[in-house]
């Protein structure tokens, strides 16, 4: 006597996109990356104490969303522009700004693929006017 194998149909019923939902879901992604970049300019405002010299770790910490914009081109992300915006707080007197200056020119040096024009419009992009160029050869003595 052979037996016999149960066999299980999947539901084939076939899902739609809603647009109401893909709408949805662009709101929550945006609102997450604004929750973020808020997050990371908090972080970097905490970070920068009056009285306290400007350090490479919180130059790196701003700039670092900015990253993908700076190796890959495109346009800069809100988080990016949140940290242009937040160095350029951080950088108030010449001793600071000649240290983020030095901090950035580092930082571009350890990326072979930064790409150079990225890096000079990265301020205007932003809509900051910044003093500190985004450089691999910058001179920083100012």
């Amino acid at each position: 006597m052979p037996s016999t194998i149960p066999v299980h149909r999947e539901n084939q019923e076939k899902k739609t996109s809603n647009p109401r939902t893909s709408s949805f879901q662009q709101k929550a992604n945006m609102k997450g990356i604004i929750i973020s970049a808020i997050a990371v300019l908090a972080m970097i405002q905490f970070m920068v104490e009056p009285g306290q010299a400007l350090t490479c770790g919180q130059v790196d910490a701003s700039l670092a969303p900015c990253i993908p914009y700076l190796t890959q081109g495109g346009d800069p992300s809100a988080a990016c522009c949140i940290g242009v915006t937040a160095l350029k707080g951080m950088a108030q007197n010449t001793a600071d700004k000649r240290a983020a200056c030095n901090c950035v020119k580092a930082a571009a040096n350890r990326y072979a693929n930064l790409k150079e024009d990225a890096a000079q419009a990265l301020p205007n992009k932003c809509g900051v006017t910044l003093d500190i160029t985004v450089s691999k050869s910058v001179n920083c003595d100012m």
